[in-house]
């Protein structure tokens, strides 16, 4: 191997090493499971699937890195994020870069609308950060619609962009968005609930590390709303404290205006829309225990209440 070669596989090492940290350190793999999950619908092959896996983890993984960085995040996964190891300036590269790698692949799909499908996903991506960023930074307390729409762009966005690329290669054209839309809020509100209620989430992110960030999340928007005239929650939000008292007591406030107990119920009537609609499905397309087994995993129990077997 000439010394040419070796360069470039150095440097490829160098441009893609925050984002292969992260990739070693594994998630919930939420989206894979997804993906195989509506592959019992779609059958796609093997190699085909493959492709689209990699996409979506690759820039999920990149924008966990951008993510991190913007929220001044500590620890991802339960170690440290990318850029307190190799930098802001590195890690910002590394997930540009993924990105345009992963446009790249889309040749491997062989169909022009995967270049618009990929384009728009991301396009709805940003827009959904920058509605966060701007919600967070400008300490304005959005309306449950403006962050469901939010939510829509943001994590329903990734969701969109697998199922949809998968889609176009598959015989199978029946409408799966409105399922896919609901699978990403219950997601997210489910994520915004477990952030501020976990002990699990306290290992792998950070305690309450939602609050550290300022972030409108989904409880915090109902306790906001619940009592305006109140603005004990708004302005800890407004400090980014790390202190433990302070973010145990927005969580007691939260708590006394019944904020948890909303995001329970509302995470219930989105799952039993969702159950619903998936015996709609399989009425059509045929069984899918895959999708179920995705549905159990984002069901979230009441408290006190052991989860699932």
């Amino acid at each position: 191997m000439g010394p040419t070669v070796e360069i470039a596989r150095s440097l490829n090492r160098t441009r893609s090493a925050p984002l292969e940290y992260l990739l070693c350190i594994p998630g919930k793999d939420i989206r894979g499971k997804l993906i195989s999950a509506f592959n019992e619908w779609l059958h796609l092959p093997d190699d085909k699937l493959a492709i689209v896996k990699e996409v979506i983890d690759r820039l999920h993984t990149a924008s966990l890195l951008i993510d991190d960085i913007q929220d001044a995040s500590r620890l991802r996964r339960g170690h440290p994020v990318a850029h307190d190891v190799f930098g802001v300036a590195q890690t910002i590269n590394a997930a540009n870069y993924a990105y345009f790698l992963q446009q790249k692949r889309l040749n491997e799909i062989n169909d022009p609308r995967a270049f618009h499908i990929f384009t728009q996903a991301l396009l709805d991506l940003h827009i959904g950060q920058g509605m966060d960023l701007y919600w967070r930074d400008a300490l304005v307390c959005p309306t449950e619609a403006e962050y469901t729409r939010m939510v829509m762009y943001k994590t329903g966005g990734l969701f969109r962009l697998a199922v949809e690329l998968m889609q176009i290669q598959s015989t199978t054209t029946t409408d799966l968005s409105r399922l896919v839309g609901l699978l990403g809020i219950i997601f997210q509100i489910r994520d915004d609930y477990m952030n501020l209620q976990s002990g699990i989430y306290a290992e792998k992110k950070g305690l309450m590390e939602d609050l550290t960030e300022g972030k409108f999340s989904y409880p915090v928007i109902h306790s906001i709303r619940a009592d305006p005239d109140n603005t004990q929650l708004i302005n800890i939000l407004k400090q980014r404290s790390e202190d433990r008292a302070v973010k145990v007591r927005a969580v007691q406030y939260m708590e006394s205006t019944g904020s948890f107990q909303y995001c329970r119920e509302v995470l219930s009537g989105l799952m039993e829309q969702a159950r619903g609609h998936v015996d709609e499905l399989e009425t059509l397309l045929g069984p899918n225990q895959e999708i179920h087994r995705i549905l159990d995993l984002l069901q979230v129990d009441p408290p006190n209440v052991n989860p699932r077997p």
